[in-house]
């Protein structure tokens, strides 16, 4: 029986195409998709929506 994509809560992030374009990690998509299937901007050309509270809660 062939399924389709889960249904997930949240709403997939806007990426800023134009910041995506020539990256080489999204392909230009500016998302990524993780191993659980969620879509994700990607941390190589798309800015940290937290700035540097991200990095820090992280802590990277």
């Amino acid at each position: 029986m062939a399924h389709g994509a889960h249904r997930t809560p949240s709403l997939p992030p806007h990426p800023d195409l134009t910041l995506a374009r020539d990256c080489e990690l999204c392909l230009g998509w500016g998302t990524v998709v993780t191993r659980d299937g969620d879509h994700e901007l990607c941390h190589s050309c798309q800015p940290d929506p937290l700035g540097d509270q991200g990095a820090a809660a992280s802590g990277t």
